[in-house]
């Protein structure tokens, strides 16, 4: 596929490096792990460039951002970054880390593919792979490991008889307390809800408990409960479009009455039967409504388009030579089948509604900006998502972010200080300042003036230590099977 060929050879074929390491004279300041010289520093918030920045590093945090001048600073190594742009580290804040013990070690494999995109973290967004996760996390802190931060929900809450493997199966107020109980004794980052088996009072009702122990929530919903009363409970986030879409519906009480009275016959209606009708009854005025009360509930979105754009084109599409593919592991690219095979057995007119609904979401996308709703970029990569590369598809997602209507200062805050401020933590990350994490990656190129200057990458900070094109052409030669 060109995109990914095109993107590996612009991103990924990792050669002529500008990391450079250097002496410069008699220091006048305290010593510092990496000092960052002269570099054209990216402020996400205020969508502008700072020009000829001195950022200092210590440890795994920065502690100087100021203008460069002849002024001398004592560090273990030196970046010379004249006439490039910094950025904050990117956020990727859909991923899935999953398919139990037999894809753990390819699940780790997966790791440095976002380091080598500038990701320097990401939202786990459920699994069955929460031990794993955990012993990751501790092994980055303790540098054993080259990977992303990572949040998690842990296991998925979901209905009885749930889809996913580990997911938490609720119906009772008990159950709900018992499933919440276990992930708060886990230290999960958030609550994931999933709606292949939920009910519609089960799902308000775990929101609403969550809500009470101060838990954020997020997730999928059953087209048995309209959004708007979702975002009243307290939830903080909607996964994909397909949920804001039905509350675009003219007719959403109506649809949504359908679906429940439809529960109690052999032939249940769920999304994606739904979806023609709610298309059908579009209505800007009442995307207006949802629009606005997601703002003033502060609930954000996460639109996943590249997926989105991706698995709609799988009819059409020959994945074979992707590039990316020489880094996934083949039990992952095995999970690939099913998705696959469901779209090459899909009618002539479904491919062509799929690909219509894809349309519509990137329309949604910048109204919802405009609302004052929180955006943030997320890709849906992992096993079982089909060629939904780990790091490229989020590249792709903030170019579609783009191409839909946001700018490109936009973008960036999707995949920055809005997953920051999402996961409560905007005070040490998501901006380049004095006392935040140090995860940040060099561009050659601005990505303000072109969101696909993202894929210049010169070198990435994680954790305060610097991966020169180089050390990350190193790391995934290590993970490359053919």
């Amino acid at each position: 596929m060109k995109y990914y060929r095109s993107m590996f050879a612009g991103a990924l074929v990792l050669l002529g490096a500008s990391f450079r390491v250097s002496t410069p004279g008699q220091a006048q300041v305290a010593p510092y792990d990496l000092v960052i010289n002269h570099a054209n520093v990216i402020d996400v918030v205020a969508g502008r460039v700072r020009p000829d920045q001195v950022v200092a590093i210590r440890g795994d945090v920065i502690r100087l951002v100021e203008k460069a001048s002849a002024k001398k600073y004592a560090a273990t190594r030196y970046l010379d970054a004249k006439g490039q742009y910094l950025i904050p580290g990117l956020w990727d804040m859909h991923v899935h880390f999953r398919g139990g013990d037999s894809l753990r070690q390819a699940n780790q494999n997966l790791l440095p593919l976002y380091l080598a995109h500038g990701i320097t973290t990401v939202r786990d967004a459920g699994g069955d792979l929460t031990p794993a996760i955990f012993r990751w996390r501790r092994a980055m802190q303790a540098g054993t490991l080259a990977g992303p931060r990572i949040f998690t929900s842990g296991p998925k809450i979901d209905g009885m008889q749930a889809y996913w493997p580990g997911s938490l199966e609720v119906e009772t107020p008990a159950q709900i307390a018992k499933a919440l109980d276990s992930l708060q004794a886990l230290k999960v980052d958030y609550v994931k809800i999933y709606d292949s088996k939920i009910s519609g009072e089960a799902y308000l009702n775990v929101i609403a408990a969550a809500e009470k122990r101060g838990m954020k929530t997020t997730g999928h919903m059953p087209y048995s409960v309209k959004l708007g009363d979702a975002v009243a409970r307290g939830l903080d986030a909607t996964e994909h479009l397909y949920y804001v879409f039905k509350a675009c519906s003219g007719k959403e009480d109506s649809l949504t009455n359908l679906v429940r009275k439809s529960l109690t016959t052999s032939k249940p209606l769920g999304l994606f039967a739904m979806l023609p009708a709610v298309e059908a009854t579009y209505d800007p005025a009442a995307a207006n409504r949802i629009f606005k009360l997601m703002a003033d509930h502060k609930t954000a979105a996460v639109p996943t388009l590249f997926i989105g754009k991706t698995l709609a084109e799988l009819p059409d599409t020959d994945h074979s030579r992707d590039t990316m593919l020489a880094y996934i592991d083949p039990k992952i690219q095995a999970t690939y089948t099913r998705r696959l095979s469901s779209a090459k057995g899909q009618s002539a007119e479904a491919n062509q509604f799929r690909k219509k609904l894809e349309t519509r979401f990137m329309s949604l996308v910048p109204r919802m900006q405009a609302a004052g709703v929180m955006v943030l970029a997320g890709s849906d990569s992992g096993a079982f998502n089909s060629f939904t590369y780990p790091g490229a598809s989020l590249v792709g997602e903030l170019e579609m972010l783009v191409q839909a209507g946001l700018t490109p200062a936009q973008a960036l805050r999707a995949a920055t200080i809005n997953g920051a401020r999402f996961m409560g933590v905007e005070g040490t990350a998501g901006t380049i300042a004095t006392g935040k994490n140090a995860d940040l990656v060099l561009l050659a190129q601005n990505p303000l003036t072109d969101i696909r200057h993202i894929r210049t990458l010169n070198t990435v900070v994680s954790r305060g230590k610097p991966y020169s094109r180089q050390d990350l052409a190193a790391m995934l030669q290590a993970i490359k099977h053919k």
